[in-house]
């Protein structure tokens, strides 16, 4: 055993910008948490508590120091991050250069080179925690775009190391990419893991793409091979794994009495419209969100439907709020709505109901449940778990999905109403379409999309990735 490892290490490490729960300090000056919304911790809580493994991450406030912690038979191993690192590494590069560039710089990027210093500083900070937290040989799993150099500084630091990454957001093409002064470093980065997960092919085949123009590395499929010394050192395989939810209690979740009562009521409460649509996103300028509005504005407008029976629920979760480009997203958001229910709204209806807010899980599958069609109308999306939630929530088989081409999910769900959401005219006859579809096409629609969701659920993708990247040999030379 190397000197540098611990002797109670752990065989499975997840590495993440953000641990599974919020850590804050209380009144008393200990931590409190509360466990963290999202997917990612839902896939992988019960992985991690039956593999006994560690995950790595920041615990939500800035300027916190803290020892390792056990939650649910998972030690939870926080990284410290300082109020200046949040505005640089975490807002600044990530969200403020990496965002925007990855989802074909719907807006422009910015570039600091401080901001690239302290990406650099707190990814090999991750990096060296994981590295004292896993055993011999240990599998870690690092995730997403704000911890792409931690592959490569971690196999400095333990080459013993089974080590894969997957990219929750899209790769850009080579066009796009190479916009970015620190490329070469960032696919050095990556080129650290043994496995690189995508949401989609084309993900994977752009990653490649730029692999072949930027490194002398060899190509051949999804696989690349890195040479040392004039032989091959070990391969590197890049390859789609789309992610999924936990679908099955999404399912559950929207067939019990209390949903359901709580749907019909939803409509109740909005005067019971003859027509409800639905759009649920972060408030983030790759959703669109005002294309959606737009479209649903002129429908309106045109007469094909009636603002006196149709209603559209916004739900726009809050979502960086100091960055100025979210700001002003709002605004414009809400001069949107403002404006179409000013022209077209009524004594005691507005036809656009919008909320800037989150809501529990099963308000919203009440809300799935409530609605007659879904916008999805994303301009650039990794995945799209909305998408998918909505189809495990219509245990009735009803309801139709329009859904933008340029997400990950329109690869994956067939029986999806599919929009350019730059096609305003499109979109709309898409709308229009999906609210008069003939009942027993819809149910066939969904039927295929539920067969799908249920079928690969995020269990499923976690079980899929861990077993590729187990399936790696050994690498007990010390380096």
């Amino acid at each position: 055993m190397r000197p540098d490892v611990a002797a109670d290490g752990y065989d499975l490490l997840v590495v993440a910008n953000r641990l599974p729960v919020d850590v804050s300090l209380g009144d008393d000056g200990e931590p409190t948490w509360d466990r963290s919304p999202g997917g990612l911790v839902t896939a992988l809580a019960p992985v991690m508590s039956g593999a006994e493994g560690a995950w790595v991450g920041w615990g939500g406030s800035p300027d916190l120091e803290l020892d390792p912690f056990e939650v649910d038979g998972t030690q939870l191993v926080p990284v410290p991050l300082s109020e200046d690192e949040v505005a640089s590494y975490y807002e600044g590069f990530s969200n403020d250069t990496l965002w925007p560039l990855y989802h074909d710089v719907i807006a422009p990027p910015q570039f600091h080179r401080p901001w690239w210093d302290d990406y650099q500083r707190v990814n090999r900070r991750f990096a060296k925690a994981a590295a004292a937290q896993a055993a011999q040989g240990a599998t870690v799993w690092v995730h997403d775009y704000q911890l792409q150099l931690v592959p490569k500084f971690l196999r400095e630091l333990r080459p013993d190391l089974r080590i894969g990454y997957f990219h929750h957001i899209p790769f850009p093409p080579l066009e796009i990419f190479t916009q970015l002064p620190w490329r070469k470093q960032v696919v050095e980065g990556l080129l650290g893991a043994d496995l690189i997960g995508f949401q989609r092919a084309g993900d994977a085949s752009n990653f490649v793409r730029v692999v072949r123009r930027l490194t002398d590395e060899t190509t051949r499929g999804q696989v690349i091979t890195l040479m040392k010394h004039g032989k091959v050192d070990r391969h590197v395989r890049a390859a789609a794994f789309p992610i999924s939810i936990d679908s099955g209690a999404f399912d559950e979740l929207a067939r019990t009495p209390e949903v359901q009562e709580r749907a019909r009521q939803i409509r109740h409460e909005l005067g019971d419209p003859e027509v409800l649509l639905l759009g649920v996103d972060r408030l983030d300028y790759t959703k669109g969100i005002r294309h959606r509005i737009k479209a649903y504005g002129e429908l309106l407008e045109d007469g094909r439907l009636s603002p006196s029976t149709t209603t559209l629920v916004q739900v726009a979760s809050p979502s960086r709020e100091n960055v100025g480009a979210y700001q002003q997203l709002r605004d414009e958001v809400e001069l949107l709505v403002g404006r179409i229910n000013g022209d077209q709204g009524q004594v005691g209806h507005a036809p656009v109901q919008y909320l800037h807010q989150s809501f529990p899980m099963d308000e919203m599958a009440a809300l799935y449940l409530a609605a007659d069609v879904m916008l999805v109308t994303a301009l650039r999306d990794g995945m799209n778990l909305v998408a998918k939630e909505y189809v495990a929530a219509r245990s009735d088989d009803r309801g139709a999905l329009v859904l933008s081409e340029f997400t990950g999910a329109a690869d994956e769900l067939s029986g999806a109403i599919l929009v350019n959401p730059h096609d305003i005219d499109g979109m709309k006859d898409a709308i229009t379409y999906a609210v008069h579809i003939d009942p027993r096409e819809a149910r066939k629609r969904m039927r295929r999309l539920r067969r799908r969701v249920l079928g690969h659920d995020v269990t499923a993708w976690s079980q899929e990735f861990l077993a590729v990247l187990t399936a790696v040999p050994a690498r007990t030379e010390h380096v």
